[in-house]
């Protein structure tokens, strides 16, 4: 019996399966975004021609870290080793490369989790309802792709600070825009507009902060990924060291229970920005870091699960962003011995990819992790979101020269150190899990009895290895009904 589905509608249900008959979508299970070997090949006979950005509802079977752009099937996930010449590290940082989903950006990935199990249960009408989407950029840009498909309406909110590229392309696909006050870091205004919109009963709010098919998602997806990963390094000598993540919505940092489930050893790094230290020091302020929200501890996040918390300059961001783009940079890092096939996959990483980098450098560090160990991470957007960031960097700063790289990778690479970083005890992951109520009890409408349940351990391994059978069994019992005739 599923925990979060309490109750399906029938009659919502044959009529959105209509409507997915009549645009030929069929739903993706789970299990087959986490081994697209057990997608049908009636499936894959028709995807191999279609577009990774394409609005088709094929597309969502591509919601999977194994998508191989030379077949336009399936093959291993997508990743990236960053080569010690970049990290200066001894141990081994990988990160699994989220452009390559549809949108570009692996939140659409979250928006499936959040969207699907509502969809096939009929708790979400797409005929009734507008889907909003309240993120800080790749999570309401998923959905409104998941909504596109479905030929539902999407509202996107999102804080005004966000880069051009996010706008343009929702408004290309049709998506409502709600623009906010404020950057990154405002998500209470987010919240505000939310608690707006549920006044007409027409809005469904997927709130990406609270709906537990975001941690879901990337539990049973991105976690196996980056063991599958980790196992095909095939070196018995290497141990998972640890999982970064930027915290944002929490949804990534699920992964790393899932390591920690089976690397007892792995430490879960959560990274946030210094000029918003909100789990370092419950701290605020604004950054530059996109894609990351801060001021609160997301209702999602397992947080007695957490080990450590590296908070990352923004500065240091955006100098290593120009260093992996222009010229200068890449001709720079090519004289320090990286190889040429490795310079071209640097824009892999956008500028919360970039956060993720430093927060692995800071943890190899505080650890002083050799070469035994293995420290992953999530490349979650890249630079194709971000080429307005460039422009106006280059406009503030002037043309980038090779002295500007020689400082870029001094600083905020070679020079990284293991400050702003906390190791968490016992105690201090507590003080952040209270941290919610004042979010989540006095604002939001949840409970302190829900809020204490959230510390027992078994909590978060029920919702994580069960809720996922129970959301595949609902999507199979979805597709049966889209299949009749």
């Amino acid at each position: 019996m599923s925990q979060l589905i309490k109750q399906r509608y029938p009659e919502v249900i044959r009529k959105t399966a209509a409507r997915c008959r009549q645009r030929g979508i069929i739903l993706p299970t789970f299990a087959q975004l986490r081994d697209p070997a057990l997608i049908p090949q009636s499936v894959k006979s028709r995807l191999k021609p279609v577009g990774l950005w394409d609005v088709n509802p094929l597309n969502l079977f591509r919601i999977t870290w194994k998508n191989a752009l030379n077949s336009g099937l399936y093959g291993g996930v997508n990743y990236l080793e960053l080569p010690r010449q970049i990290t200066g590290v001894r141990a081994r940082i990988i990160g699994l490369v989220g452009k390559h989903f549809p949108t570009g950006a692996h939140k659409v990935g979250a928006a499936f989790g959040c969207l699907v199990p509502r969809l096939a249960s009929g708790e979400f009408d797409p005929a009734r309802h507008k889907a909003a989407w309240p993120s800080t950029g790749n999570y309401c840009r998923g959905g409104a792709f998941d909504c596109a498909v479905l030929g539902c309406t999407a509202i996107a909110i999102l804080p005004e600070g966000m880069s051009r590229e996010r706008f343009q392309w929702l408004k290309q696909i049709g998506a409502e825009i709600i623009a906010t006050p404020g950057c990154e870091s405002n998500v209470k205004e987010i919240y505000d507009k939310c608690w707006e919109l549920k006044r007409d009963p027409a809005n469904f709010i997927f709130n990406q902060f609270e709906e537990f098919g975001n941690p879901l998602f990337h539990y049973n997806v991105t976690g196996p990924a980056v063991d599958e990963v980790f196992q095909a390094l095939g070196d018995k000598r290497l141990r998972a060291a640890a999982f970064i993540s930027a915290t944002g919505s929490a949804g990534t940092i699920a992964a790393g229970d899932y390591l920690k489930a089976r690397h007892p050893e792995l430490k879960i790094v959560a990274a946030e920005a210094v000029q918003c230290p909100t789990l370092l020091m419950n701290g605020f302020g604004d950054h530059r870091i996109e894609g990351i929200g801060d001021k609160h501890v997301p209702w999602v996040h397992n947080v007695r699960n957490t080990d450590a918390v590296a908070a990352i300059d923004d500065e240091a961001c955006l100098r290593v962003l120009r260093l992996f783009n222009e010229d200068a940079g890449q001709a720079f890092l090519a004289t320090l011995g990286v190889p040429r096939e490795q310079v071209l996959q640097l824009p892999n990483l956008g500028i919360s990819s970039v956060c993720n980098l430093l927060a692995a450098i800071k943890t190899a560090k505080y650890f002083e992790l050799d070469d035994r160990h293995v420290i992953f991470t999530v490349f979650t957007d890249s630079m194709e979101l971000y080429g307005s960031r460039l422009a106006e960097l280059r406009a503030e700063r002037g043309a980038y020269q090779p002295h500007d790289a020689v400082a870029d990778f001094a600083g905020p690479l070679a020079h990284q150190r293991a400050d702003s970083f906390k190791e968490l005890t016992y105690t201090e992951r507590k003080a952040l899990h209270n941290l919610k109520y004042y979010t989540w009890v006095e604002q939001q409408g949840k409970t302190s009895a829900e809020l204490n349940a959230q510390w027992d351990p078994d909590y978060w391994r029920a919702l994580f290895e069960q809720e996922v059978a129970e959301f595949d069994r609902l999507i199979d019992d979805f597709n049966r009904e889209v299949g009749k005739a």
